[in-house]
């Protein structure tokens, strides 16, 4: 690939480090009292960057055997009722996530690993088809005269640079302790004002319930 593509490639990537899985979920991490989990913070963004990593090799080597099952399993009437039912409940929930009258629900930074991973890869699922740059990247690495190694090579450093900014952040953090929490607090009570887990959650629930209400013909 030449040169021009790989900066492409790195500018894209660090575009896609300001998503709300790459970035603003981790520094939610960071602003919650108490130590910082270094590795629980590790572990979700090595989990968002796996995610990426597997949707964009496999689209870029060319999944279309895989695509026809899948798509056959979202379509089947019983996934459809349950993602329906699982986007109306996420929805309403979101109504009653009022960030003016009480904080942020506390991260799962503690106990198991499922939830944390579960929140990854709901993050990232969420947004993967409205990234624009990534896929924009898939298309170039497409495009290119690269092997099938060169391909898994070069979306595994568009994943790294992902998440880059993030654990350069959780470096920071680390390094100078309670001279960041300033900052991190200003940060924490602008989204604690913002609603935006609220509409967060409310948008994703709509999504999916749309999804499968069209897929189950119960709108046009």
């Amino acid at each position: 690939m030449a040169d021009m593509d790989l900066a492409s490639l790195v500018v894209l990537a660090l575009i896609d480090s300001t998503s709300f899985g790459t970035l603003l979920i981790p520094i939610w991490f960071l602003i919650q009292p108490g130590p910082v989990r270094a590795s629980r913070v590790l572990f979700f963004l090595g989990t968002v960057a796996l995610f990426y990593f597997g949707i964009g090799v496999a689209a870029a080597l060319g999944a279309d055997r895989f695509v026809p099952q899948l798509t056959r399993l979202l379509d089947s009437r019983p996934v459809l009722w349950a993602l329906l039912a699982i986007g109306v409940g996420m929805f309403f929930y979101s109504f009653r996530m009022d960030g003016r009258k009480k904080p942020l629900p506390t991260p799962p930074l503690e106990g198991s690993l499922l939830p944390l991973a579960g929140l990854a890869l709901a993050a990232a699922a969420a947004e993967v088809t409205t990234m624009l740059p990534y896929i924009a990247a898939i298309g170039l690495i497409t495009a290119s005269s690269m092997n099938a190694a060169q391909i898994t090579l070069t979306m595994a450093g568009y994943c790294l640079v992902m998440i880059t900014p993030a654990v350069a952040l959780l470096g920071v953090r680390l390094a100078t302790g309670k001279r960041l929490l300033p900052v991190l607090t200003r940060f924490s009570e602008w989204l604690a004002r913002s609603d935006m887990m609220g509409w967060v959650v409310g948008i994703v629930g709509f999504l999916l319930a749309r999804y499968a209400a069209a897929g189950l013909h119960l709108i046009g």
